[in-house]
């Protein structure tokens, strides 16, 4: 069987959102995953949101896994320049992480959209990461790291879990503005047409770009498309 690919993630303190915020977080996550299904149709793209605060995903090949989870934590992140003040002690996490996820290449038997069923070793996978990760009921928090991937071949897991951690360590250093840019430029937009939705002066995308770290963001990209292009 050949191998296929999800991604699990949850919302970091979701708890410490408000109802609105909640709500309105809820709504564009959805309207990306929709946008996401539409532009990876030939790669049979789907994407839910199973909870408030947890997200699948499943596509026919591995190739753009690493691309759409990268878009799916800037953009969550960039989210934290419209979120409601808050007191809550928890907030911290989710400013400053956002959501963490894990990136799974292994089988996978079936992706049923009608009935919103996924079944087999990848969703396995990357849904166990997460779970066993959860911070949601305990105490005290502490995070490491919050991006993983994962496959049953021992090479392939070494080789691109590396890569994923040295990513996550770039993305959680990024301001919400800058993964906002990075988040564009994931989906292939110019810094042009990035100045022009955000209308802000070409010149401060370029600087919010070099200071994300674009560049090294880019060439692991490119890299994993490479490496698992069919």
């Amino acid at each position: 069987m050949c191998n296929k690919a999800t991604i699990s993630a949850d919302i970091i303190s979701y708890t410490a959102l408000n109802h609105k915020d909640k709500i309105n977080l809820g709504a564009e996550i959805k309207q990306l995953l929709s946008d996401l299904t539409i532009r990876y149709r030939s790669n049979q793209f789907y994407g839910r949101m199973a909870q408030g605060d947890y997200i699948e995903c499943a596509m026919d090949s591995p190739q753009y896994a690493l691309r759409i989870a990268l878009i799916l934590k800037t953009y969550i992140k960039s989210f934290t320049n419209k979120i409601t003040e808050s007191n809550h002690p928890r907030i911290r996490y989710f400013k400053e992480y956002a959501v963490r996820l894990a990136i799974a290449v292994a089988p996978l038997n079936k992706i049923d959209v009608e009935h919103a069923i996924l079944d087999g070793e990848a969703i396995y996978l990357s849904g166990r990461t997460i779970k066993k990760l959860s911070t949601s009921d305990k105490s005290k928090v502490t995070i490491k790291r919050t991006m993983y991937f994962r496959s049953p071949d021992k090479q392939i897991q070494d080789n691109f879990d590396a890569i994923v951690f040295l990513l996550d360590t770039v993305i959680s250093r990024c301001s919400a503005k800058q993964c906002e840019v990075i988040y564009y430029k994931l989906l292939g937009l110019s810094e042009k047409e990035i100045s022009n939705n955000l209308g802000k002066i070409q010149s401060t995308i370029s600087q919010h770009s070099t200071a994300a770290g674009w560049l090294s963001i880019q060439k692991s990209v490119n890299y994993f498309e490479k490496y698992f292009t069919r």
